[in-house]
């Protein structure tokens, strides 16, 4: 009878746990889904932004991967921080939204998340959904300011390594700034070819790529994390490259058709590759030997 009794109580407790957590999520979405629209017809449909609705997706799986292990958490309440990150996530919210500055309010949903964690699960919660937390800053959309004072030297030093190498190889290229000339044609390298929001874009594939492969080693994960940035500027000169030979070859209309359109899967391909073999290296010299024992046992 008493086992009976246990066993009853538990459901109601995951029961009351389920209903809280729907309860959270339409509250949130009602919050938050008028931004996601904003965005999806603003900043989210150019070029230097398009990863936003991706890193939404992959950040709402990462957390749905984690549902059981959340629910299964014991109750807890850290009530000073969660409300204190509750307060100031609803305030930035307020302000940017109002205000139309982006980087508050998409933003603040990191500070609200993190507070209902704090206030329901309390450190343990945060601690479970951590990752989900960092990968969505990818989501932020960076300062107009920044973004500009940054793109620029990543374009012109792009535009010089790719029209080096295809000079040395034999190929007809000049360069003045962004501006690359083979041939007949001229090609004006864009933001969206070598700016900071694909390296901010690749960094995020990486960070991924590391939390699905379960990583232990911070070492290992610190090293993968900064050679992302120099494989994103080879992937940005590899996408470069082969627009600039597509348009030589083939002309002026083919480098800005569907091949121009298709060089952003080539960028994450050829990042993906060149991580993937960076990662094989990292393996020789900084061992992940937790992850090792764990697939060992």
């Amino acid at each position: 009878m008493q086992s009976a009794r246990t066993y009853a109580d538990k459901l109601v407790g995951k029961g009351g746990d389920i209903i809280v957590l729907v309860a959270i999520f339409l509250g949130f979405a009602a919050l938050y889904l008028p931004t996601y629209w904003d965005l999806s017809h603003t900043i989210w449909a150019s070029d230097e932004q398009g990863h936003g609705p991706i890193i939404l997706a992959v950040s709402i799986w990462l957390l749905y991967q984690r549902k059981d292990a959340l629910i299964n958490l014991p109750k807890a309440c850290a009530p000073a921080p969660g409300f204190f990150l509750l307060g100031l996530g609803l305030l930035s919210y307020l302000v940017g939204r109002t205000q139309g500055i982006w980087i508050l309010e998409v933003g603040s949903q990191i500070l609200v998340l993190a507070a209902l964690l704090l206030l329901f699960k309390g450190y343990a919660g945060v601690k479970c959904a951590f990752f989900v937390l960092f990968f969505m800053l990818f989501m932020v959309p960076l300062p107009g300011a920044l973004v500009a004072a940054l793109t620029s030297p990543l374009k012109s030093m792009v535009s010089a390594v790719a029209s080096q190498i295809l000079y040395t190889v034999g190929y007809p290229v000049g360069r003045s700034g962004v501006l690359l000339t083979v041939g007949p044609y001229q090609l004006l390298v864009a933001d969206a070819c070598a700016g900071l929001n694909s390296m901010f874009t690749l960094e995020a594939l990486g960070m991924l790529y590391m939390n699905i492969m379960g990583y232990t080693s911070f070492r290992r994960n610190l090293a993968l994390a900064i050679l992302i940035i120099p494989i994103s500027f080879a992937a940005n000169v590899v996408r470069v490259m082969i627009l600039v030979l597509v348009t030589y070859h083939f002309g002026d209309e083919a480098g800005q058709g569907f091949v121009h359109g298709a060089a952003g899967m080539v960028l994450f391909a050829v990042a993906l590759t060149f991580m993937l073999l960076t990662d094989r290296a990292l393996s020789i010299f900084i061992p992940d030997r937790a992850r090792k024992a764990k697939v060992a046992t």
